[in-house]
């Protein structure tokens, strides 16, 4: 490499990952992908034209630069980037934690890669590698695999390695571990509050299991883990990160999660929380849901200028663009798979919850209550198809009647208790339908907990209330 500043500005792009809101691809950001842009991470908005225009989309990304890495957060389950219209034709996470067959979850992980594969993908930012021991956790929930690190380790491995059979890279996420935490790092800074013996046989565990069988990347977390470093969040911190390269021993990629979330740019800004994550040690920078070019030019030139003041050396950068160009050179030839629907179905069914006798539903109502998902699920369709849905506080309950009462983590909203209650009080026959993560729960109704919602889990859910007499 030469030492002109035009190669610099190219390794600056390098280690950056843009996104737009189009689906096809907008000219400013071709020229960007021209000058080095290091990828493109794709979002429900990229992929509402349909399969056909995504295979069209990420072609033009490859004729512009033909080694840049083409990423989507693609678990499975509630987040999907490739079905946000419909559902997810897989189960999530905790569904397959749950079933405990080691079998399906690499085959699911496979057909995920297949699709992304056929599609263009390079890079999946998933699986997910937390261990959801907070109940009352509003971010991570059904996207793990479970509440135990050994469960959570094994499926992990199981579906990264269906995944990069496939010929796309996985990513774990989200280092250290976000799994014990109370508050979402894309609306504020979380604290994970634990002791190093603790964190080394419950957090690290499936990162280590992961890397030991080959996983490609893994992705920081936007979390402050004070008995390592109480100052700064994982993306941005030295120590953390040397955790990840020395006990560990991961020599791959290190993403970033976007660093557009309040836990990483809050009071710093993108720019300057970009240069403070490479300095610490991320290779990787994903910048955020709908960067524009002029904010991806920005943080190009406080790059620039971190190496102009020494606070960044050139080395890291080069670096850090070297282990992305080994992590696209190793990726495994794309290879079509296809699982049957109906043992997604039935895997969904293994994994329900039933709790208490289900009553006679015949005539029953589907009653939505209106919930706001968290950023990363994004604003999708879950559930059964309702025939009403009430808003956030409303507690009037809807014509005579059995009732089917959809929720999501309703022991960590005190609203919908308060409905359910309701429902209780008017001794209408009445189902819970628990579509998240399965919390504590004291109401008196039946209640079903699904671990999250796909569209093999509608159906397996649909199955069970029409044994009871519902009939639609």
């Amino acid at each position: 490499m030469t030492n002109s500043t035009s190669d610099l500005d190219t390794l600056a792009l390098r280690v950056l990952v843009g996104a737009f809101a189009d689906t096809s691809l907008p000219d400013e950001q071709r020229e960007l992908l021209a000058d080095g842009l290091g990828g493109i991470c794709l979002f429900g908005a990229n992929t509402a034209a349909g399969p056909h225009a995504l295979a069209e989309l990420t072609a033009a990304i490859r004729a512009t630069s033909p080694r840049a890495v083409i990423a989507v957060d693609e678990e499975g389950g509630d987040v999907t980037r490739l079905h946000a219209s419909g559902l997810s034709p897989v189960p999530g996470a905790a569904v397959l934690g749950a079933v405990d067959d080691l079998v399906l979850t690499q085959d699911v992980g496979r057909a995920v890669g297949a699709e992304l594969a056929a599609s263009g993908i390079t890079l999946d930012l998933g699986p997910v590698a937390d261990v959801n021991t907070n109940p009352d956790n509003p971010v991570i929930g059904t996207r793990s695999f479970g509440a135990t690190p050994d469960l959570v380790a094994r499926h992990v491995v199981a579906w990264a390695r269906g995944l990069q059979e496939s010929g796309v890279a996985a990513c774990v996420k989200h280092f250290p571990g976000h799994g014990d935490t109370a508050v979402d790092s894309h609306l504020a800074l979380p604290t994970l509050e634990t002791d190093r013996e603790t964190l080394a046989g419950r957090e690290l565990v499936p990162f280590e299991a992961a890397v030991t069988s080959g996983v490609a990347a893994v992705m920081t977390s936007h979390i402050v883990v004070p008995v390592v470093d109480p100052s700064a969040p994982a993306t941005l911190s030295a120590p953390v990160l040397d955790l990840l390269r020395e006990q560990v021993g991961f020599q791959g990629v290190i993403v970033s999660d976007a660093l557009d979330m309040a836990g990483a740019s809050a009071g710093r800004g993108i720019p300057e929380t970009a240069v403070q994550a490479l300095v610490s040690g991320v290779d990787l920078l994903c910048l955020g849901s709908d960067r524009s070019a002029a904010s991806v030019r920005e943080v190009q030139s406080a790059i620039v200028a971190a190496v102009g003041a020494g606070r960044l050396t050139r080395g890291r950068l080069e670096d850090a663009v070297a282990r992305i160009a080994v992590m696209v050179d190793r990726l495994a030839a794309p290879a079509p798979y296809a699982i049957d629907a109906e043992r997604l179905v039935e895997a969904a069914r293994r994994a329900l919850v039933i709790e208490a006798e289900l009553p006679d539903l015949t005539g029953a109502r589907v009653l939505s209550v209106a919930t706001e998902a968290n950023i990363a699920v994004g604003d999708v369709p879950w559930g059964l198809s309702p025939d009403e849905v009430l808003g956030r506080g409303d507690l009037a309950l809807p014509g005579d009647g059995p009732l089917v009462v959809q929720v999501r983590d309703a022991h960590r909203r005190p609203e919908v208790g308060q409905l359910l209650r309701r429902v209780q009080e008017s001794r209408r026959v009445a189902v819970v339908v628990e579509w998240g993560w399965p919390g504590p729960y004291d109401g008196g109704l039946p209640r079903i907990c699904t671990r999250g919602v796909s569209g093999p889990g509608v159906r397996a859910v649909r199955a069970l209330l029409r044994e009871k007499g519902w009939t639609r």
